[in-house]
């Protein structure tokens, strides 16, 4: 699609951004608004799952439509991927307790799946490497543009009006970009020579599950050493064996190994890895810290964290618009990088919602230079048949990465909370449960969750229905439960900010191939480097760089 006028790319461009701002905001406005949603739901206990589940599926969903998107085309996958996001998102709203939540968010989990494999996919069909850069920026900025709006709605929503509006509101947005998709979106030939791997997807598929649901279920539900954890990783360990032996049978496998003899794309997909380990292992308890911690609602702690949003938005547009001018990317990392890990260390020491806006505000600077990066590189080193195939796998070690990283995060943060409370009791700041009578000790051993304090009215309800004796005892079981949340939530960002530097340190050994500005490979029969039909229509005022190229 490369050879597409400007003005054709540029309506296309709108329709796949429209696209990807429903599935986007879809995610982002249900952030804050998911504590309430919960509590209100019941069944705190599977709060997790409600993420765990979305995460697990569109993993699923984006790395087995990378393939078949070769080989049919990105429509058919785009348009199916928003079925499914808005028939989930409708029988969301339609929930009356949280397993029939966490059932409908797995099918949005696959619309946004789908959604996310194509959509990026599909920049690289109709752009040259050198183009791309801008148009990822402004892809990042779309997530960033979300990010700003989704959480302030998503809290006001659940404050003002019947959560159910949370999944529902954005319905028509999907429709109007169904039809963008249906009408502006060219269609292209399957590849008849091409097969679809059933076996490969089915063992890659019994390969991710049990893996996620093993550091999902790691520290939370089970013990890590439990014979349901390590039967979980014996699975997966399995599956990965008989995966990679189909794949080097088959005759176009779902995820090609040769793939991973490429430097830059299996570095880049190691720190896409890392990165989301340590950045939404982190960000995805930043409502705890201020909701839980500060005790702000779920509005407000929308606006705490729209600073990174904006800043991302700001950033992702300029150093695309620079990646594309100089065809330069890696110095954008190691750049941005160090910014991001500078946003998490001040998320180590921050103490006020002052504090907690300036970490916001320094990490999305770093976010938006830093995380397209990736995705140009390893698009930029391999073949234009290869570019579903090779997105889908950068976003697999990015949502294996994220998925891990919770889990793990999450498990250092409730082991920290134990410590922390338990420190608290032997040097009598907090209450011990086992010297007050047993009916009472039962009662406010619930608080004993850090979930509790994600909903401030409740809280303050039962404080104002509890006897005036209780209500002390009450008060400082919470306030000690608060500074160990805070103790805690200190050792996880810190946690994430040395897997970033980790990162960093790979970044540094990362082959940088400049941008082509053709989507052509050197040495591939047609590769000259030619102006594409976008750069000769915008040719005014740039003769010169058209003659260089």
């Amino acid at each position: 699609m490369e050879h597409l006028s400007h003005k054709r790319k540029l309506t296309i461009m709108i329709a796949i951004m429209a696209a990807l701002f429903f599935s986007a905001i879809n995610q982002t406005i249900v952030g804050t608004a998911l504590p309430r949603i919960i509590a209100k739901l019941g069944g705190m206990d599977y709060y997790t799952w409600v993420i765990t589940i979305y995460m697990l599926t569109s993993t699923i969903a984006t790395v087995l439509v990378g393939k078949l998107s070769d080989i049919y085309g990105r429509k058919p996958f785009i348009l199916a991927g928003i079925i499914f996001f808005m028939i989930g998102a409708f029988m969301s709203g339609t929930s009356p307790d949280i397993f029939y939540l966490i059932t409908y968010r797995g099918i949005q989990g696959i619309g946004a799946g789908i959604i996310m494999a194509t959509s990026f996919t599909a920049v690289g069909d109709l752009f040259s490497p050198r183009e791309r850069g801008k148009w990822t920026g402004v892809m990042t900025a779309v997530f960033g543009f979300s990010s700003v709006i989704g959480p302030t709605l998503g809290g006001y929503i659940v404050d003002h009006m019947d959560w159910k509006w949370v999944f529902w509101i954005f319905l028509p947005l999907g429709i109007v970009a169904f039809i963008m998709i249906l009408t502006l979106f060219p269609k292209v030939e399957r590849k008849k020579s091409e097969t679809i791997d059933y076996w490969g997807s089915l063992f890659l598929t019994t390969t991710i599950v049990p893996l996620l649901l093993a550091f999902s279920w790691a520290g939370s539900k089970y013990a890590w050493d439990s014979s349901q954890i390590i039967g979980l990783f014996i699975s997966a360990v399995v599956s990965l064996l008989i995966f990679m032996f189909v794949e080097t049978k088959v005759k176009t496998p779902v995820l090609p190994l040769s793939l991973f003899k490429n430097g830059i794309v299996t570095i880049s997909n190691v720190i896409g890895f890392l990165m989301n380990a340590g950045m939404m292992g982190a960000l995805i308890y930043i409502p705890f810290f201020v909701q839980g911690v500060m005790g702000i609602s779920p509005t407000y702690s929308g606006y705490v964290t729209m600073p990174m949003s904006i800043g991302m938005v700001l950033m992702s547009a300029f150093s695309g618009q620079m990646i594309s001018k100089t065809g330069k990317y890696k110095r954008f990392a190691l750049i941005g990088m160090p910014i991001m890990i500078a946003g998490m260390l001040i998320m180590v020491y921050m103490n006020s919602i002052t504090m907690a806006v300036v970490s916001m505000i320094v990490f999305g600077l770093g976010l938006g230079m830093g995380m397209p990066v990736f995705s140009l590189a390893v698009q930029n080193a391999v073949e234009p048949s290869k570019l579903g195939v090779v997105t889908a796998s950068s976003q697999l070690f990015r949502n294996l990465g994220g998925t891990i990283g919770i889990a793990v995060m999450g498990t250092i943060m409730s082991t920290n909370i134990t410590k922390s409370m338990k420190s608290a009791i032997e040097s009598g700041k907090g209450v011990d449960l086992s010297k007050l009578d047993p009916a009472i000790a039962e009662k406010l051993s619930v608080f004993h969750n850090p979930q509790m304090l994600l909903d401030q009215p409740k809280l303050a309800a039962i404080h104002d229905q509890m006897p005036a004796a209780m209500q002390p005892i009450f008060t400082k079981m919470i306030d000690s439960l608060r500074d160990a949340l805070s103790s805690s939530l200190s050792t996880v960002f810190l946690t994430g900010a040395i897997v970033l530097c980790v990162a960093l340190v790979l970044a540094l050994f990362l082959k940088e191939i400049p941008l082509r500005t053709s989507s052509k490979m050197p040495g591939k029969p047609g590769a000259e480097e030619k102006p594409t039909a976008s750069q000769v229509e915008n040719h005014t005022g740039q003769q010169a760089v058209v003659d260089q190229n």
